[in-house]
């Protein structure tokens, strides 16, 4: 008798269904905590979604934390393009299975500081290619690029025993202190408050 075993296509059709479930039960939750007035003053501070119901962080976070981490729900959370579900996917993706290349795709999508900043304390600081990430993006000419670069290093120099080579360190404040400089507020404030915490490391 031969052993029965699931056709691996059959698999990813199930996971996908379950997937696409748990993404509009998750929905279905967000909707009675829609803040409407929160909603309206985001739409107001040029946040770009499909749509925002205007949820606060720890209601958030306390929806997370019912919540299995899954790499196939928090890719499918992404793709919503809702403010909120994209919140709840950095909490919910784990990070030994986001690869370099999905962390392009998603800082590609991030269109604001909010975003930015929830996503590096939930997810980015915790990559093992992190630091590799953040120096990449400081570098770049794209200003919320660099401000999520900078939060990133904040995030990671906050960590105990953290150190830099010489050369990072350098590379870092000739960065920073040029951003510091910068006409755009929030990329300054950042860049600045990374540099307060790089001299910090030095002292």
């Amino acid at each position: 008798m031969s052993a029965t075993t699931t056709h691996p296509a059959g698999d990813t059709a199930r996971i996908a269904d379950d997937t696409a479930r748990k993404v509009g039960e998750i929905k279905a939750l967000l909707r009675p905590l829609m803040n409407g007035v929160l909603s309206q003053s985001l739409r107001e501070r040029g946040l770009r979604y499909r749509l925002i119901y205007g949820i606060e962080l720890p209601r958030l976070k306390e929806l997370a934390a019912t919540l299995d981490k899954s790499h196939a729900l928090a890719q499918a959370l992404w793709k919503e393009d809702i403010r909120e579900c994209r919140i709840l996917a950095g909490m919910l993706q784990p990070p030994e299975t986001f690869l370099p290349d999905i962390c392009d795709i998603w800082m590609d999508d991030i269109h604001d500081a909010e975003l930015a900043d929830y996503t590096c304390m939930s997810l980015f600081r915790h990559l093992p290619y992190a630091s590799e990430k953040a120096f990449q993006w400081i570098a770049s000419d794209d200003a919320l690029e660099q401000y999520t670069g900078y939060r990133l290093l904040c995030h990671l120099l906050n960590k105990p025993g953290a150190v830099l080579s010489p050369r990072a360190h350098d590379e870092l404040e000739d960065q920073a202190s040029a951003a510091a400089e910068s006409p755009n507020r929030a990329l300054a404030e950042v860049a600045a408050m990374a540099l307060d915490r790089l001299r910090e490391k030095k002292d």
